[in-house]
């Protein structure tokens, strides 16, 4: 197992990074949610697209005035409802489940509920503090009496634990979370009043533009703009809130003077990124050419002001966030009667933005080609993980991008203990072979997956969940974790990436030896069919003490998730990740069949049941992959006459 470093002491700007990264994943997987909203809110309100279409074909009586909530409908429709109820309920659900999976998702949603009903705006904030603190608070009700559950209740106490929960904190979120944080968005939403009323929401990019480069307009988007942007949005139709951080004009006038008086690597890849940041809308794109010269800060923050200044002047605004930043979310988020508004804040800010950038660049004195790549790095380490966006620019002459670096793989599967142990084994194996050694290969429950990791291997049955849990990552489908051509495919990976940096990589612990007892071992299996298999594997672990009974039927519903069959006539059946409690302690069985089993189709002739607590049995299952890798090993196993024998072959030190 590798061992990571102790993470480093965190400054106030990581950790407001990561409180704007947390909201943001709150907010982020829902905005097809605020997208559908802002679609309703713009067709159907009274002064909607098509009343204005139409004049008065659809009137206070007609469908339109139905779904819209208006004319004799003025408490109906779906407008309404949606961004009332809908909306903070999927944050809540979001945010909980991101703290303690679906439980948490569950609790977060009740939770939400309580603070709805205590106030009367949309509640945005209210949720994006329910959702987190439900998750919380579930997952340490559980902790306290994981492993004292009596087997069969288990289903009683979760269900319940989780009603009583959800019904505390609805209550207390009605009583008191909801009426503070309705005072709190009046109290906002007063301060953005008095400075459009004042004329100085401009000022705001002063502090916004450097916030975005610095990885911190999360926080202040997502946690401050979106959900008072929102609210607004419900009272007026729209709001110019929404485009304080989104407008591209200010990155987008940036990159073209970068592509007219720019120099070396800038100069060439800034055509690209432009066309990445204005239609693809990611603005992070922009970021290293600010790094690589600071003063280029000014550039944006000019643009920043002449675009929320134009937006004021005229009214316009979005109704729901555009997300992300591009220029079609912009207008398919734009209010009626505020394209020309939006439409001049974007050329404005773009056109301030490319001058003052222009001035910058044709009177900077220093010499030398642009160290674009460096201010890459400094923006990928700020911002804790890969800009894939960023290092296609930096690609290769030709226009094939260089492979990033790969120095973290991670082997994910379900429970995280049997299938993904003995593949990440596998492959760990022929990385090092192939000189790879400083490459770290962890395995992990996918449900554990944090987005840091260079590469993800997982079962293709299991790839798209993994995915949702490491989007920056590379990510191999396989199916055969023993001889799967696509660990070959990962070496030659390797060998195109630019140096890794390694990490430091703990020495394997030593097999546990009551893991394997020999009445674990069975010689001759009885079982015809591979769930007949399953049970005669679970039962030894139950035999040895290491699993209650209930941990037989969770390996059956693993198998059923995602199959259990490695290759080369071996499966290794094991429970799901929700089954830990019902382990004792690590331990594995053998059952070895003369005549293979039909396991979904592949042969297999021996099973390995088993049961993962704590770290005692990876080395062991280390040692099993190596074996069944190796014919010489397999057969030895296939001629064995005595328990000792197969332990004395599994168990070798390798």
């Amino acid at each position: 197992m590798s061992i990571s470093p102790p993470e480093p002491r965190l400054g106030t700007r990581v950790h407001v990074q990561r409180v704007g990264s947390f909201l943001s994943n709150m907010v982020m997987p829902n905005i097809g949610a605020f997208i559908a909203w802002g679609l309703l809110t713009a067709l159907f309100i009274e002064k909607g697209w098509i009343t204005s279409l139409t004049g008065d074909l659809f009137g206070k009586h007609s469908w339109v005035a139905h779904i819209g909530g208006w004319g004799d409908y003025a408490h109906g429709g779906i407008v309404g409802p949606t961004i009332t109820y809908l909306l903070p309920i999927l944050i809540g659900y979001t945010g909980g489940r991101i703290v303690y999976d679906t439980r948490g998702a569950v609790v977060g949603a009740i939770a939400t509920m309580g603070v709805i009903a205590g106030t009367d705006v949309p509640m945005f904030l209210g949720a994006m503090i329910m959702g987190p603190v439900a998750g919380w608070v579930i997952k340490r009700l559980d902790g306290l009496w994981e492993g004292r559950i009596r087997p069969g209740f288990e289903m009683l106490v979760d269900n319940f634990s989780a009603g009583i929960a959800g019904a505390v904190l609805a209550t207390g979120g009605f009583f008191g979370v909801g009426p503070v944080v309705s005072a709190f968005s009046r109290a906002a939403g007063n301060v953005v009043n008095f400075l459009v009323d004042h004329g100085l929401l401009p000022l705001t990019s002063i502090f916004i533009e450097p916030a975005k480069v610095l990885f911190l307009n999360n926080a202040v988007n997502h946690g401050v703009l979106t959900p008072l942007g929102t609210t607004q949005a419900a009272q007026n139709g729209k709001s110019i809130l929404f485009l304080l951080e989104a407008n591209p004009g200010p990155g987008l006038g940036l990159l073209i003077a970068f592509w007219m008086f720019g120099k070396g690597m800038a100069k060439s890849s800034a055509p690209g990124a432009a066309i990445i940041h204005f239609i693809g809308g990611i603005h992070e794109v922009y970021f290293p050419y600010v790094l690589m010269k600071p003063k280029l800060i000014l550039a944006a923050i000019a643009g920043g002001m002449v675009g929320v200044f134009v937006n004021v002047v005229f009214g316009s605004g979005l109704r729901a966030p555009a997300a992300p930043g591009s220029i079609i979310s912009v207008y398919a988020q734009t209010a009626s009667g505020s394209y020309i508004g939006v439409t001049l804040s974007v050329l404005g800010a773009a056109g301030v933005s490319f001058l003052v950038a222009a001035v910058l660049l044709k009177t900077d004195k220093s010499s030398g080609e642009l160290d674009l790549a460096q201010a890459t790095a400094t923006m990928e380490s700020m911002k804790g993980k890969r800009s894939v966006a960023a290092a296609a620019l930096l690609g290769a002459p030709g226009g094939s991008a260089a492979v990033p670096a790969i120095s973290r793989i991670v082997f994910a599967c379900d429970a995280g203990m049997g299938s993904s142990a003995m593949g990440a084994s596998v492959l760990r194996k022929k990385i090092r072979d192939a000189g790879f050694g400083e490459v770290t290969v962890v395995n992990k429950a996918i449900s554990n997956l944090t987005d840091t990791y260079d590469l993800v291997v997982s079962h293709r049955d299991l790839t798209d969940r993994a995915r949702t849990k490491t989007p920056s990552a590379l990510h191999v489908s396989v199916e055969d974790f023993m001889n799967s051509p696509q660990y070959g495919e990962i070496v030659a990976l390797l060998t195109r990436t630019d140096d890794p940096v390694p990490e430091p990589d703990a020495a394997a612990p030593e097999p546990s030896t009551d893991v394997l007892p020999l009445d674990s071992i069975v010689l001759a299996g009885a079982a015809d069919t591979s769930a007949d298999a399953i049970t005669e594997a679970g039962e030894l672990l139950l035999a040895a003490g290491a699993v209650d009974r209930s941990y037989i039927p969770a390996m059956h519903e693993r198998e059923r998730l995602t199959t259990t069959y490695m290759g080369n006539g071996l499966a290794i059946p094991h429970g799901t990740n929700e089954a830990k409690s019902s382990i004792h302690r690590a331990g594995l069985s053998v059952v070895r069949y003369a005549r293979p089993i039909d396991w979904h189709g592949k042969p297999v002739e021996f099973v390995i049941g088993i049961a993962g607590a704590g770290d005692d049995h990876l080395a062991l299952l280390n040692r099993i992959a190596q074996v069944f890798i190796d014919e010489e090993q397999v057969r030895r196993l296939q001629a064995a006459s005595t328990q000792a024998e197969i332990k004395q072959v599994l168990d070798a030190r390798a």
